[in-house]
């Protein structure tokens, strides 16, 4: 099994993000995701310099996938779309389905992220007759369901599982980040840059509920499946990936890899929980409401078919 280190969802300083893949290139992850995922709008890094970060990262032995935009509104993001995946460089994750298109008439392989629908069998055939190599479990289903899918995998298409980050819940045409400001979205002085983790929002009885980030929403909480690799590794998962957070990544990703090397599951949890922000959560992989933390559940492991 093997780690990866998907885009960064956050808008960050320029600095911050060169010095983040610094430490990448130095850390146990082996596949590492690059690209603005959120909003087209936060160009503080180019396609240039993602290509660039790209080549380094490679360079260094990790194997390099261009993320794309999960929710394309204009003309002017399709044409950066069209760029991305013609590059003669790196694959590329489709996080839309139009992506999808574009590189299935170009005959490239493609890695398939989170936010595209992948519920059954017969949409992961299709997708892998289109050139699918990679696809990511949508984070609202469990591992009952993975289960299923894994079953009848097509041959060849590896299985991610998106394994720490606050879960992407949902995205939206309008920019919430920029309304909580009382800004409209066209003039959101991109605000998100003051927020490296969102912006958290909470209930009127000021319980942490959900994460603003731009047009997407998150989970408040961290989801994690640290306590469940034994599940994952009957399931027969390729990949974990660790969406990267402001603080404590390299950290996170040293955690999972000593759990992937045999370490004792239960110290590691400790100290992973440590590292995240408000708590952690892993409802929706164990077939429960999504807020839910279930180490109790660890050892039940579902039957592979």
């Amino acid at each position: 099994m093997k780690l990866s280190i998907g885009p960064i969802q956050y808008f960050w300083e320029r600095q911050r993000v060169l010095d983040f893949y610094q430490q990448v290139a130095d850390c146990p992850a082996e596949i590492i995701y690059l690209g603005e995922v959120i909003c087209s709008k936060r160009r503080l890094l180019t396609f240039e310099d993602w290509l660039a970060i790209g080549n380094e990262l490679q360079q260094s032995g990790k194997e390099v996938i261009l993320s794309s935009l999960t929710l394309l509104e204009a003309a002017s993001e399709m044409a950066s779309l069209k760029k991305l995946c013609t590059n003669q460089s790196f694959m590329v994750e489709a996080n839309d389905i139009s992506a999808v298109q574009i590189l299935y008439k170009q005959k490239q392989p493609f890695v398939t992220g989170p936010s595209v629908n992948i519920y059954n069998s017969r949409s992961l055939k299709l997708l892998a007759e289109k050139g699918l190599k990679r696809w990511v479990l949508p984070v609202e289903l469990g591992l009952e369901t993975l289960r299923d899918l894994q079953a009848e995998r097509p041959e060849g298409v590896e299985t991610e599982v998106f394994a720490l980050g606050r879960l992407p819940l949902a995205y939206s045409a309008r920019c919430y980040t920029a309304r909580s400001h009382n800004l409209p979205k066209d003039d959101c002085r991109f605000k998100c840059i003051e927020y490296p983790d969102g912006r958290l929002l909470k209930t009127r009885e000021e319980q942490d509920f959900l994460v603003l980030n731009g047009i997407q929403t998150q989970s408040a909480l961290t989801h994690q499946v640290l306590d469940q690799l034994p599940s994952l590794r009957a399931l027969a998962v390729d990949v974990l990936r660790i969406s990267p957070q402001s603080e404590h990544t390299m950290h996170i990703v040293e955690v999972f890899d000593a759990a992937l090397a045999g370490d004792d599951t239960d110290p590691l949890l400790e100290t992973l929980l440590d590292l995240l922000p408000i708590g952690a959560c892993n409802g929706y992989l164990l077939e429960h409401a999504g807020m839910n933390l279930n180490p109790e559940a660890k050892h039940e492991t579902p039957q592979t078919a």
